[in-house]
């Protein structure tokens, strides 16, 4: 089974406040589970999360040189 995580485990992991993974489940763009009263999010749905959000560097064109306009 998933380890589920409090919202505020959750800020601590992404490095941010409490309010982004609150606006993230109250937007219903993260899994969440409510477990009475409270909410958990599965680790792995912060993980996916992340993957999903993740840019990755453009390659090919040296640093510093740009295009002209």
């Amino acid at each position: 089974m998933d380890r589920l995580l409090t919202v505020d485990q959750v800020a601590e992991q992404l490095g941010t406040g409490v309010r982004f993974p609150r606006r993230l489940i109250e937007e219903r763009r993260i899994t969440f589970v409510k477990v009475g009263r409270h909410v958990r999010i599965p680790e792995s749905a912060v993980k996916a999360y992340v993957n999903a959000n993740t840019v990755e560097p453009l390659v090919g064109r040296p640093a510093g040189l740009r295009r002209a306009a």
